[in-house]
């Protein structure tokens, strides 16, 4: 793996080594780290162009920094994207492709992104949804992970409907709660409350405000340490259930809310290749099948509400920066764990490798950076981030890390970088009933190319898909089996099977 590294302008005193990386002192004037990662969050608010979406504190945060259009989840969903990011791994070294295996039984001894930052002499801490649920990892906290208690609804009838449900993770079993055995049995359809709701409530009253007030008081406590910090904040909204304080629904007019353009399968590929969206019949009053417009049209709005109201909380924490005077010295990350699909290809959720579920929205800010406000197209991964925030801190990168820091991106957006990203999903069975599946996507500069092969005998390919973006940015037409392109899918079978390794980009000499 080449990397480029910023060099410190400081030289720092060992104070001693041992396991896990080596145990350091802080140097001086090290930077800060403010790390938020937001559950389910697509790259649609004014950042992205989607000025209908408001986001004032995101975009704030994006004016300050680089936003990437073309940044890219390793497999769209909570645990195994989370556990690739954090330990800087793809999901075929964590071994986790669920929500019910925790990446250490893989790897005992990874050394996590804050885990490294807290060995390097940086006080950290965690709150809020970091890692997938019930989940948690003592040995990358300085002090003890936490989460603030919240009810899930305002509605005293739909906290009554949802009691029975209680505490159970909406993306599947909770280990910690011993359910972690059902994990292949199927949620009752609309065993919880409803998939949204607007009560007139205080932001506060739910999780993300809760997180956001710690996360305040945290940043007051933190400032006041010898040792730079590296703070974890997790906010849980815009995830299903779509709950926003009333305020932020108002922000919309539903008549305004334009449903997905596409909303059919796409044409010629598996059928296993976009799932409907289990997930959103969980909840109460969802029907099978393709979802009415009007309620579609209610759900986008949902969705809306949520991140303007997640917005809201992110803008608390930007202003207690500033107002402690810490701006000048942080590094403000803000990621979505991946993708989302509001409809399009007549399907919800994530769960998939097309662009709606892999593509993320990511934000970075770096004190000094000289390109604040620009935009860059180069393809980025999410094992990338570790590297990249070890990079801008003068931290020594651990050995194990599969991805490249991206820092010359920041430097200059518009350089030649990645060849192509990569994303997969498993599948329990293939065509005609054949074994279990994995689906390796890999995302180049014009187009997406997924194979579909056996979890147990990767030479067996169950399907391939193929969609040029150039001429379908909305993937709506396999083009895998047209014979013209016979040559472009053989070419770009050798570019798969040479992988990550051969993807990444070409560095100067350090």
């Amino acid at each position: 793996m080449k990397t480029t590294r910023l060099r410190p302008a400081f030289v720092g005193l060992l104070v001693w080594s041992a396991g896990g990386g080596g145990l350091h002192a802080a140097t001086p004037g090290q930077p800060n780290v403010l790390f938020i990662a937001v559950d389910d969050l697509r790259p649609e608010f004014g950042a992205y162009g989607a000025a209908y979406v408001k986001s004032p504190h995101l975009d704030r945060l994006a004016r300050a920094g680089i936003t990437f259009n073309r940044s890219y989840c390793q497999q769209a969903v909570c645990s195994p994207t989370r556990s690739s990011l954090l330990t800087g791994t793809r999901p075929d070294t964590t071994k986790v492709w669920d929500l019910v295996t925790h990446f250490r039984t893989a790897l005992p001894n990874v050394v996590t992104l804050p885990q490294h930052f807290k060995n390097q002499g940086y006080f950290v801490q965690g709150m809020g949804k970091i890692y997938h649920g019930g989940f948690d990892d003592a040995p990358s906290w300085s002090v003890p992970w936490q989460t603030p208690k919240a009810a899930t609804y305002g509605s005293k009838a739909n906290l009554a409907y949802n009691r029975g449900q209680a505490g159970v993770d909406p993306d599947g079993p909770d280990p910690k709660k011993g359910n972690a055995k059902k994990a292949k049995e199927p949620t009752p359809k609309n065993s919880r409350g409803p998939a949204f709701e607007g009560a007139d409530v205080p932001d506060n009253y739910y999780q993300d405000g809760k997180v956001a007030d710690l996360a305040v008081a945290t940043l007051r406590e933190v400032s006041q340490k010898k040792a730079p910090f590296f703070l974890a904040v997790g906010f849980v909204k815009p995830h299903l259930p779509f709950i926003a304080p009333k305020k932020y629904w108002d922000l919309y007019d539903p008549k305004k809310i334009e449903l997905a353009p596409n909303k059919f399968r796409p044409k010629g590929a598996p059928d296993y290749a976009i799932q409907p969206g289990g997930e959103l019949r969980n909840y109460k009053d969802i029907p099978d099948g393709s979802i009415p417009d009007d309620l579609a049209r209610q759900l986008k709005h949902g969705y809306y509400a949520a991140i303007s109201y997640m917005d809201a909380q992110v803008g608390k924490l930007l202003d207690e920066l500033d107002r402690l005077d810490l701006r000048k010295n942080t590094i403000i990350i803000l990621w979505g764990d991946h993708g989302w699909k509001l409809g399009e290809h007549d399907a919800w959720c994530k769960h998939s490798n097309c662009e709606n579920d892999t593509n993320t929205a990511l934000l970075l800010s770096v004190p000094g950076l000289k390109t604040a406000g620009a935009k860059t197209n180069g393809l980025v991964e999410f094992v990338d981030i570790y590297p990249t925030l070890a990079d801008l801190a003068g931290l020594p990168l651990p050995a194990h890390l599969e991805g490249t820091s991206f820092k010359p991106l920041l430097e200059n957006p518009t350089r030649a970088w990645k060849t192509a990203a990569f994303s997969q999903y498993p599948r329990p069975s293939g065509k005609s009933g054949s074994g279990p599946l994995m689906g390796y996507a890999m995302r180049t500069e014009r187009y997406r190319f997924v194979v579909w092969v056996g979890r147990n005998d990767h030479t067996k390919v169950d399907a391939i898909e193929l969609y040029d973006h150039q001429t379908d940015s909305q993937e709506n037409t396999n083009v895998a089996q047209v014979p013209g392109n016979a040559a472009l899918v053989e070419r770009l079978m050798l570019q798969w099977r040479q992988g990550w390794r051969g993807a990444g980009p070409v560095l100067a000499p350090r």
